[in-house]
């Protein structure tokens, strides 16, 4: 029987990419830039001399084209690069208390912050105020705090490496390692797990590496939307041969067809390129399961190669030479059943075993994964699982092979190598003393949950926000909107305005920055920043377009006044860093001695690879070996057979908490975000059916219920037992103490849930 129809619902047909977007291309710019004076700037980004784009950190080719960006880029610096401003005429027309009644949507399509603005109770409005007053205040607010572990200290991963070194600078002098930051909430399962399993929290593969892999696993994440200019490497990989499997819980366009903008023959004859060659649809939390499945069928494969008189299947060398615990996860892969492996993963047996068996054919595998793998309660052992498969068969460390975690954020990565981190390392802070000459602290900080549970206690009184919108991001928003307006001080440097900067503290501030597509003059001349990609690549960026207003400063200058307004003693010379950011990089090299020659190197077109000890089988832990990990057991979330599992995701028009659109196109969604993708049977069975309105509801600690109500259900190809809805809007499901254990991820992506029709 078809389906009723539902307003803003249609399964979309296309493949992605293609004439689809680059009419969002279109629209985009036609509705934020000014043709003539920006639109130029699109063909300088991610080339050898113009910007890194300020979307996801997938890595940039050796050859680029003449453009080399997708739709969500164009949307990222369209966004950006608007000729829409947000002025203090605005603020005085509007209240805060109105302003929080608009859609996050129409906030940040007010378009760019021009001034420096300060929030005024007596008015309820934002004001003006001059950098010079606004750094007073508030370095007479941090130096008036008891305690520096009383103020928090928040980066988004758009910040550069310059700017994110000097911040990270200014707040140990300060005197606190409290850094939450978006890692936080999206990979740090990988910062934290990688380490235990092969000594780096990176990456190993290269780009290059893609055009040596015999077959490419792709696990919990969704290039079309959240990394398109994968889809071209993806594709390469596919027009060669290489298998590619992806194993997601929903059927994602970009992983199944894409049709490349950069090719003639697809464009003009409306033809498309096939991704995936299996795709398997895994339950939303079963990804353990399925990683244990295929490594029961490795050991059984191997097994039977040795009784035939074979080689065998797992790399005995590699395993011996550099690894140790192998024992143990073999006697914890014997005890665990096909039985609890199926139920887990919503998979049959079969198509476990016949994912091992690509995998153990390919001599040469990358496994990619994304979010989909880390913001589970059980993210840091769905990472270590990861590199135990991969070590199995020796595929970390040669051609052709490795492990690549998916960051989201541009330089998410780049902040973390240059010491935002709550948790540093002796090397950084020994590294610090010995270029600058001051102490810093060595106690362990605050990550993003930690940070709202001490300012919701009371603990954390001044919250200051590279860029991010922190409180929209974070979970639980029942528990983090009431902590932030509990807050002395909040200090945010932004672009836009945003949600987190209504949630107002008894004094609230708001510094303009340049965005990465603008002209960033300093005392010695125009300057360039640098950015690390997911693949450990550095390199230069440098705008081009005029300054959205007169009154905007760099983040770099604004984390340099902020400290000499704090600092009065400071051992940092703030004003020299400033004036030529090569100084910074300078430092940076001092501290780090990766960076050797970076100043030198960042000119080479391209930019240069940081060492990564793991690609070269150098193994940074401890035992000076890579470690074979142990879950005990499969993932359990205790609910019972009733419950579904709900993931949250963004849609096509949204990059993190920005929402460039009300549209998700491969996803046939128009207009809308309040939808809930259900698989069919699971409607079915709960007498629920395509288009019914439904309540979302989750059992929390402490008996509490949490709901979204009048949720449109949509009927689509998603795992049986899974659920999925939109992000930022499912996090109300997601309560503060819900995370992973070991990384602290919220566990976006592990709600038990149970669903049912609203009232009349």
């Amino acid at each position: 029987m078809a389906k009723k129809q539902v307003t803003g619902v249609e399964e979309y047909q296309g493949a992605a990419a293609g004439w689809g977007a680059l009419k969002a291309v279109a629209n985009a710019l036609r509705g934020q830039m000014a043709v003539v004076n920006e639109t130029h700037g699109l063909l300088t980004m991610n080339q050898p001399h113009g910007f890194d784009c300020p979307g996801c950190a997938w890595p940039d080719p050796k050859h680029t084209s003449s453009f080399e960006f997708c739709e969500n880029g164009a949307k990222a610096v369209s966004w950006e690069a608007t000729s829409k401003r947000t002025t203090p005429e605005f603020f005085a027309a509007h209240t805060v208390s109105e302003l929080w009644s608009w859609k996050d949507f129409d906030l940040e399509n007010e378009g760019r912050l021009t001034h420096p603005m300060a929030y005024d109770k007596a008015s309820d409005r934002y004001l003006p105020i001059s950098w010079e007053e606004a750094m007073t205040r508030i370095g007479t607010a941090l130096r008036a705090l008891p305690n520096p572990n009383m103020a928090e200290f928040y980066t988004s991963g758009r910040a550069s490496n310059e700017a994110a070194f000097l911040y990270q600078l200014f707040v140990r002098e300060y005197g606190t390692n409290n850094f939450p930051d978006c890692s936080n909430m999206c990979h740090e399962a990988t910062s934290v797990g990688l380490p235990e399993s092969i000594g780096v929290g990176k990456g190993t593969v290269t780009l290059e590496d893609f055009d040596h892999a015999d077959a490419v696993f792709c696990i919990g994440h969704n290039p079309g939307t959240n990394h398109p200019r994968m889809l071209t490497t993806l594709r390469e990989c596919a027009k060669r041969g290489a298998a590619i499997v992806s194993i997601n819980p929903l059927r994602e366009r970009g992983l199944e067809r894409f049709m490349s903008p950069q090719s003639p023959v697809e464009m003009m004859t409306l033809s498309s390129t096939p991704i995936s060659s299996a795709y398997y649809q895994v339950k939303v939390g079963g990804d353990i399961a399925v990683l244990k499945g295929m490594m029961k069928t490795l050991v059984a494969l191997d097994a039977a190669s040795l009784a035939e008189g074979g080689p065998g299947v797992l790399d005995r060398e590699f395993i011996a030479a550099h690894t140790v615990g192998i024992d143990a996860l073999l006697t914890d892969i014997n005890a665990t059943s096909w039985e609890a492996i199926e139920k887990s993963s919503g998979l049959p047996r079969a198509d476990i075993e016949n994912i091992g068996t690509i995998y153990a054919r390919a001599s040469s595998v990358i496994i990619n994964y994304g979010m989909g793998i880390t913001q589970h309660r059980h993210g840091t052992g769905n990472v270590q699982q990861i590199a135990n498969l991969l070590m199995l068969r020796g595929n970390i460390g040669r051609p052709g092979a490795g492990i690549s975690p998916l960051r989201g954020h541009s330089n998410v990565q780049g902040d973390r190598t240059v010491g935002i981190t709550e948790v540093p390392n002796a090397a950084l802070l020994d590294g610090i003393k010995r270029v600058f000459g001051f102490e810093p602290p060595r106690d362990h900080g605050h990550d993003a949950v930690a940070a709202v549970r001490a300012i919701r206690d009371g603990r954390s009184k001044a919250l200051i926000c590279l860029g991010g919108n922190l409180a929209v991001a974070m979970s639980d928003p029942e528990a983090t909107y009431p902590a932030m307006r509990g807050l002395d001080l909040a200090v945010h440097i932004a672009t836009k305005l945003n949600r987190s900067h209504l949630l107002l503290a008894k004094e609230s501030i708001l510094l303009p920055c340049l965005g990465r597509t603008e002209i960033d003059v300093q005392a010695s001349g125009p300057q360039s920043v640098t950015v690390e990609d997911s693949m450990s690549m550095v390199h230069a960026s440098r705008g081009g377009l005029k300054p959205a207003s007169e009154h905007l400063k760099s983040e770099t200058a604004i984390i340099g006044a902020m400290a000499m307004a704090t600092l009065p003693n400071t051992k940092v010379n703030w004003a020299e860093l400033v004036a030529d950011y090569s100084k910074i990089r300078d430092a940076i090299e001092g501290v780090f001695p990766a960076f050797k020659d970076y100043n030198t190197r960042i000119k080479e077109p391209g930019g240069f690879r940081l060492s990564n000890a793991a690609s070269e089988r150098e193994w940074l832990t401890p035992g000076s070996k890579a470690n074979f990990l142990i879950f005990p057991g499969l993932y359990e979330d205790g609910s019972s057979d009733e419950a579904l599992t709900l993931t949250t995701i963004r849609s096509h028009d949204q990059y993190n908490t920005t929402i460039y659109g009300m549209n998700d196109r491969y996803r046939g969604i128009t207009g809308r975000r309040d939808v809930v993708f259900v698989n069919e049977l699971d409607l079915a069975s709960r007498g629920l059916k395509h288009g019914d309105l439904i309540d979302i509801a989750v059992a929390a600690p402490g008996n509490v219920t949490r709901v979204m109500r009048r949720m449109t259900a949509v009927s689509y190809k998603i795992a049986q037992g899974s659920v999925a809805a939109y992000y930022p809007e499912a996090n109300v499901l997601v309560a503060l103490d819900q995370h992973d254990a070991k990384s602290g991820t919220p566990a976006y992506k592990s709600i038990p849930i149970r669903i049912e029709a609203s009232a009349s």
